[in-house]
């Protein structure tokens, strides 16, 4: 057994153990030592009371002149009132809550005292200060404060100036007590076998781990902080690095059917049709995905591009180069409205390509079916017998493609747009039912954190495209503070009705539905993070109902308003968004529905409510469905908040820029990277530590090829053991099924 996987029963007994198990959530030595201190505080030298400053973290050497101890007045708990003297000067010791610190600090007893310096009714003091007392016979040691030192010179020397960790704690496990606990492990902890190869090591100047350890939670200086947090920072890079190598030489194993390119097919036909030229980045990106297309084994990229860069086109091209190889496509999306929206927008793009097996349709032409949740009984047995003879060559559809019962001739390529939108097990159910490998090209318009974190670490192969189409217009994003402003939202519909007037229409999307939801419908897109944590999430909110009901009998009577929300029927759904899409709605007042893949491009004004409850990702999202014609874009953010509230400054930063990856670096440093190990997207939770994904990008780099060498010399890591035995624990059995997956 690893001595890190030692239970903490046995280093220092059950109660102990149990304590800190509730407290901190470990169980063994490994893990309490993965406890890292959060800061670290430095005692003070040695100071003269005549010297002592405000605000200065200073040790004292003094004698116990007075001890008080009283109830605290307006709540409940104790205080501890200490005066020390050095024989000329006087200053208060303070302890909130700490009663037990009586027992030792008894008057007479002489110490060092440690603490920040502050004032207190003009009397300087010392709060929850730290303190060694000087050895006394019949002295007993006490978790308060260090063990006592026969010698006055040698305790002043190991406790004055000393580094002190300070570890994220608990009210039933303080820090120091945290502290005593890893002590007792770090005093036991014999030679370790090192998991990174000592050739790694000294490429990248770092220590070894036992040493590691030590310095992190034993310091002699900042500087040897430092050492062992990039040391440990290292660790945790270098492992997911050489689990992902590991992955993409899998993937490189796996058999996919070659598709390679045939001239005068499809693809080629719809090309000269476009009414369109496809940018350089677009043609750039084809060459690649075709090239990978054509290889034995699966592609698994990544393409990522603004709002509006031309993603869809890119993956249309890609499906019918597979169509012509003899395969099928799918492309998977998260609503029912972004769906019909891929439907209608890509039937149109190829016209008669798209009529296979209809009266009329063409020789060489592929059929495109539409399968969602609502697809009526009737239509939807035809739909499926189509996908299983292989009739139809692109599948778009919903969740409802990934049902058992959904089976395929010859799946060849999956393509998934807005990926970060569905589940580990929702993405893999495909690609496992299929007799060989399809090719796999996901899409996202702003990468969420997670994706962010993956991309950085490798795992995915990616492209980005960085310019816009010609003839795309610039979008002006404004926040409208109503809390101090209440006429800043009149003026908005004022705004409204003045971009009706010049001939355009208006989206206004609201985070809920009615008064009595408790929760979206199942398609709509809920936001892909919380508000800040300062936010008060009990103000109420704007509805779509209820806004709708004010603005369409209220402030904009005379306009034509409608509203879109996922309850509705998807036939209803359908209708509104075509007569939107027509021109023959001014107004429409929805939920998020409307986030991702919505073209209309007569829609030049979009006012989101209550912005703060929307995440940074998807305010960018959201405001790509205005300004995708000829007319500038104009995007209001309202919300209740001031801008210099956290989530106004969040909103402002949203407003400064239109540069998606510019906000989704922002959204990383809000949100942190998720659990990159596992299927946690949210970035409330993460399997990382130390490492930041932003912060020590260079780091993450020098570690993916330190890992490549490593599994190409090696892929079973047989030479070392170690390492092999820390990717094993490092990765719970659904971590491997889930990196798998992915």
């Amino acid at each position: 057994m690893s001595p890190f996987d030692q239970p903490l029963e046995k280093a220092f007994g059950a109660p102990t153990a149990k304590t800190v198990a509730k407290a901190l959530g470990v169980t063994t030595v490994g893990e309490l030592l993965a406890h890292y201190p959060r800061r670290y505080n430095e005692r003070g030298e040695l100071t003269e009371f005549t010297s002592l400053e405000i605000d200065e973290q200073v040790t004292v050497m003094a004698r116990v002149e007075k001890v008080n101890q009283r109830r605290r007045r307006n709540t409940k708990g104790t205080i501890l009132d200490v005066v020390v003297t050095d024989g000329t000067d006087r200053l208060a010791l303070t302890w909130f809550n700490q009663p037990w610190h009586a027992k030792k600090l008894t008057v007479g007893r002489v110490g060092l005292f440690s603490g920040k310096v502050s004032q207190y009714r003009g009397v300087r003091q010392l709060a929850n200060a730290e303190y060694q007392l000087m050895a006394q016979d019949g002295d007993l040691n006490d978790l308060g404060a260090l063990d006592a030192d026969p010698s006055a010179d040698e305790a002043v020397s190991e406790f004055a100036g000393a580094i002190v960790p300070v570890y994220p704690a608990a009210s039933s496990l303080p820090t120091w007590r945290i502290a005593k606990c890893v002590a007792v492990i770090l005093d036991g902890l014999g030679q370790i076998d090192d998991p990174i190869p000592e050739a790694v090591r000294a490429s990248q100047g770092v220590i070894g781990l036992r040493q590691a350890l030590i310095q992190i939670h034993r310091p002699n200086s900042l500087l040897e902080v430092e050492q062992a947090r990039a040391r440990l920072i290292f660790d945790e890079a270098f492992v997911l690095q050489t689990i992902l190598a590991q992955q993409r030489a899998a993937m490189d194993r796996r058999v996919a059917l070659p598709r390679e390119h045939v001239v005068g097919g499809l693809r080629d036909r719809l090309d000269a049709q476009l009414p369109f030229d496809l940018t350089k980045g677009q043609r750039e990106i084809a060459e690649v995905i075709s090239s990978e297309l054509a290889r034995a084994h699966p592609m698994h990229r990544l393409l990522q591009g603004e709002v509006g860069s031309g993603k869809t086109i890119v993956a249309l091209r890609a499906m019918l180069e597979v169509i012509d190889a003899g395969g099928q496509c799918a492309l998977l999306a998260p609503t029912e409205v972004l769906a019909q929206q891929h439907f209608r927008s890509i039937t149109s793009l190829m016209g008669a390509l798209a009529d296979g097996g209809k009266l009329g349709g063409g020789e060489n032409a592929t059929c495109v079916v539409l399968l969602t949740g609502s697809t009526p009984t009737a239509l939807r047995r035809d739909v499926l017998a189509q996908i299983e003879s292989g009739q139809a060559g692109i599948v778009i559809g919903t969740h409802a493609i990934i049902q058992e019962s959904v089976k395929f001739a010859d799946l060849g390529l999956l393509v998934i747009d807005e990926q970060h939108r569905f589940g580990v097990e929702q993405r893999a159910a495909l690609t496992q039912r299929s007799q060989t490998c399809p090719h796999v090209l996901v899409m996202t318009a702003t990468p969420i954190p997670r994706t962010v974190a993956m991309t950085v670490f490798g795992d995915l192969e990616t492209s980005t495209l960085s310019e816009l189409p010609a003839g795309r217009s610039t979008i002006v994003t404004h926040v409208v503070p109503t809390s101090d402003k209440p006429h800043f939202l009149e003026r908005a519909w004022q705004r409204v009705r003045e971009e009706v007037a010049n001939g355009h229409q208006v989206y206004v999307v609201c985070s809920r539905i009615g008064d009595d939801d408790s929760a979206m419908a199942d398609d709509e897109i809920l936001p892909a993070e919380l508000t800040d944590a300062s936010a008060d999430t009990t103000n109420p909110t704007e509805s779509v109902v209820a806004l709708f009901a004010e603005l369409a009998f209220g402030q904009l009577h005379d306009l034509r308003v409608s509203m879109l929300h996922g309850r509705m029927k998807a036939e209803e759904k359908d209708a509104v968004m075509r007569e939107f899409s027509a021109g023959n709605v001014d107004v429409l007042v929805s939920t998020t529905v409307i986030e991702v893949g919505v073209d209309v491009p007569n829609a030049t004004m979009m006012v989101i409510m209550d912005a703060d409850r929307f995440g940074v990702s998807q305010l960018h999202q959201l405001r790509g469905r205005v300004g995708r014609g000829s007319a500038p874009g104009l995007c209001l953010l309202v919300t209740s908040f001031q801008v210099q509230t956290p989530p106004g400054q969040r909103l402002e930063a949203v407003a400064s820029t239109t540069d998606g990856f510019k906000l989704s670096r922002l959204d990383l440093e809000l949100r942190r990277e998720g659990d990159v190990l596992g299927a946690t997207q949210s970035g409330r939770r993460t399997s990382l530590r130390l490492l930041s994904v932003l912060r020590d990008e260079h780091v993450i780099i020098a570690a993916r090829d330190q890992a490549v060498a490593l599994v190409a010399a090696d892929p079973d890591l047989q030479a070392h053991p170690a390492l092999r035995e820390l990717l094993e624990h490092t990765l719970s059995a659904e971590s491997v099924e889930f990196l798998d997956k992915t």
